[in-house]
């Protein structure tokens, strides 16, 4: 799936807890590198959060780290997901997500990121397999080349054999 047009410094934050607010959504973020901007757009009619935020990161290594070690953890008794905010929905520019008042488009949104983050998952299972069936290829490869290498070996040509086979003349006479 292509992966163009993400925007790898913001991160998606979604399942907050009603107690998270940004500061704590910073507190929970900022040992990953430094945060220029923590947003979590509020509904209008209750002026809660809509259980989602987003995070910006100076670096983009450290929004990658962040997203790698916080999505599927737990905040207040919830399961965090944590991917990259897709950048066509951030309106405004720099503002970013506070300048989009109306999230209609809310759970469209939070669906693709779900089916983002399933392919994504899938995306990664299978590199692992992929990964693990090379490793285990390796591993045979390099069996057989010592089993060749062992039956090669002569005694001539292993100074610790020799010295094993006077050793074992000595003692025998």
């Amino acid at each position: 799936m292509a992966m163009q047009g993400v925007q790898k410094n913001t991160l998606y934050v979604g399942g907050l807890a009603e107690e998270v607010n940004e500061s704590l959504l910073h507190a929970a973020f900022i040992p990953f590198g430094d945060i220029k901007d923590v947003k979590t757009p509020l509904d209008q009619a209750t002026q809660k959060h809509r259980s989602f935020g987003f995070v910006t990161f100076l670096e983009r290594e450290d929004a990658a780290a962040a997203m790698d070690n916080m999505d599927g953890s737990e905040l207040y008794g919830r399961v965090l997901t944590v991917n990259y905010a897709l950048p066509e929905r951030i309106k405004g520019g720099e503002q970013g997500w506070a300048a989009q008042p109306i999230w209609a488009d809310a759970d469209t949104w939070f669906e693709r990121q779900q089916q983002e983050e399933e392919m994504r998952r899938i995306e990664a299972e299978n590199r692992a397999a992929m990964q693990a069936a090379e490793d285990i290829r390796r591993k045979q490869l390099a069996q057989e080349k010592e089993g060749e290498k062992e039956e090669e070996i002569d005694i001539k040509d292993d100074p610790m054999a020799k010295a094993e086979a006077e050793v074992l003349k000595e003692n025998g006479s």
